[in-house]
This record gives structure tokens, C-alpha cells and sequence, in this order.
């Protein structure tokens, strides 16, 4: 299965992998949802799928973050998902809660929605010297809608989490593991390999096992739907404000959203709108 922006590889039938390959920074938009909505659900009836791996053709862009030029009304507008949440939450939460370990092997950015999305995955490795994190909503006026909030908070705790959040800065993979942001930041040499190697030795084990020890870690640790609804709500809010679309329109009139300086440092220039 290969889709205009993700591109699938069925290694075997425990073991999937899926690259975004968006150009030109790999933005997200109503269609990288849907097909990750599509993607999802395949994932979910597969009858012995154990691990998927997200990777990125682009290695300066992961997943950079929404296309804030996509009509807001069409954004809030998305058909609900199978939980009934908006279709950008529905993808998040079936992924983190497929029984099927999902891997983000992180080279790039990771901002704002890709930065949601790889919270969303089970496991995060990121390539120390050539990967970038960060939610730089509030730098924007707006607040995060796929529920970093709640993600980071139970990940990084509370003190660090609103750093991360309302300091709206860039986060190195080596300072993100520091935080507990992502598992691990590995020598950019070593990355691909140590991915391999992982996703291949949980491929080789009992999927039911797999599945059930998952959902047994998920009880604790994963937001609840009502939890991530309200915030969205509150993020469809604050993207319309006047002030919210000033400091975007400067943003993008700097750089945003094209291959530039301000889309590779943005932690540094929301400081600048």
C-alpha cells in the first residue's frame, strides 16, 4: 500500500514500515490525514502485524507541522473518525492505541502537529545531531490542538512539559531524551540500524502478547478522549484570534512553510513576530 504522501513497505507481515515523503518539508494537511486514517485502520484488522516504523524521505523534515494556510474552516470541518473525535485526534489515539508498536525514527523536525504525531507513536528515537523538536503554537499565539499537553505532561512531567509548551523553543534529540521527550537520541550513523534491529526482534514475537502487555501500559499513561477534545476545542478557538493571525501572517511572509532558515530554526524566530 503506497499513498500519495506516505509511502508503505510490508517487510513481512509482522513488520511494516511508513515514510512520509511530502515535499517540500513534508507538511501536514487534511490529506496526510486522511491517509493516515486509512493506514490506521489497516493496521488495526491486520492479523499479525506486531510493529510499524515512521520514517521521513526528507532528512531536514520529519513531519514540519499543520499547513496553516489550509482553510480553518475546512480543518474544523473533518468528518469524526471511528472513536468519534475530530479526525486529526481519532488518528493519534487509534494509533496509540492499536495493538501494534508503533516507532517514530525521528530525523528532521518534529514540530507543532509532527511533534503530536510522534507522541502519538509508542516509541521515539531521534538522530542526535540531525533532529529537531518542538510545539511552537503558543510563539504563535495558539494553542497546541492534538494534545501535547497531555502527552508531555505524563512524559516529561509537569515543570518541563510547560517549558517545552509555552517556552515554545526547538529541542535537540539529545535534550529531548534528556527530558524524556523521546527514548533515546542515537549518533545519526547508528540510527536506521538500532531501529532495524529493534523493530525486527519485536516482529519475531507473539503479536497477542504484544497487544495485551501494550494495553495494559496504555491504561496509565494515555490521555482520555474527553481530555484531548476539550483542548482541540479550545486550539479551533485560538487560531482565529486576530492576534494569532498576525503573528502567523508574519511568520509566513518570513519563511513558513517553504524550505527557509525561519522553517529549520523556528524556535528561535517565533520570538521575532
Amino acid at each position: 500500500m503506497s499513498t500519495p504522501q506516505i509511502k508503505i513497505e510490508k517487510h513481512s507481515s509482522t513488520y511494516w514500515s511508513a515514510t512520509f515523503d511530502h515535499p517540500p518539508i513534508n507538511l501536514i494537511d487534511p490529506t496526510t490525514i486522511a491517509e493516515l486514517g486509512a493506514l490506521i485502520g489497516e493496521i488495526e484488522v491486520s492479523p499479525e502485524l506486531c510493529v510499524i516504523v515512521f520514517r521521513s524521505a526528507d532528512p531536514d523534515f520529519f513531519l514540519a507541522h499543520y499547513d496553516v494556510l489550509t482553510d480553518r474552516a475546512v480543518t474544523a470541518s473533518m468528518k469524526p473518525g471511528p472513536t468519534g473525535l475530530h479526525a486529526w485526534l481519532d488518528v493519534l489515539v487509534r494509533l496509540s492505541r492499536a495493538p501494534v508498536i508503533s516507532i517514530a525514527a525521528i530525523r528532521g523536525c518534529a514540530r507543532g502537529a509532527g511533534s503530536e504525531f510522534v507522541l502519538a507513536c509508542d516509541m521515539r528515537f531521534a538522530s542526535r545531531e540531525h533532529s529537531v523538536l518542538g510545539q511552537f503554537e503558543v510563539g504563535a499565539g495558539a494553542v497546541p490542538g492534538g494534545g501535547p499537553m497531555a502527552r508531555l505532561a505524563r512524559l516529561a512531567g509537569r515543570g518541563r512539559a510547560l517549558e517545552i509548551l509555552t517556552g515554545a523553543g526547538d529541542f535537540t534529540g539529545d535534550l529531548a531524551e534528556r527530558y524524556g521527550y523521546v527514548n533515546r537520541a542515537l549518533p545519526d550513523a547508528e540510527l536506521n540500524d538500532f531501529v532495524e534491529a529493534l523493530a525486527r526482534r519485536l516482529a519475531s514475537f507473539d503479536k497477542r502478547a504484544i497487544g495485551e502487555t501494550k494495553a495494559f501500559v496504555d491504561e496509565p499513561t494515555l490521555p482520555t478522549n474527553e481530555e484531548l477534545s476539550r483542548a482541540f476545542k479550545v486550539y479551533l478557538n485560538s487560531a482565529t484570534r486576530p492576534e494569532t493571525r498576525s503573528r502567523m501572517a508574519s511568520l509566513v511572509a518570513r519563511g513558513l512553510q517553504k524550505r527557509s532558515d525561519l522553517e529549520l530554526h523556528l524556535g528561535a524566530h517565533v520570538v521575532e513576530t
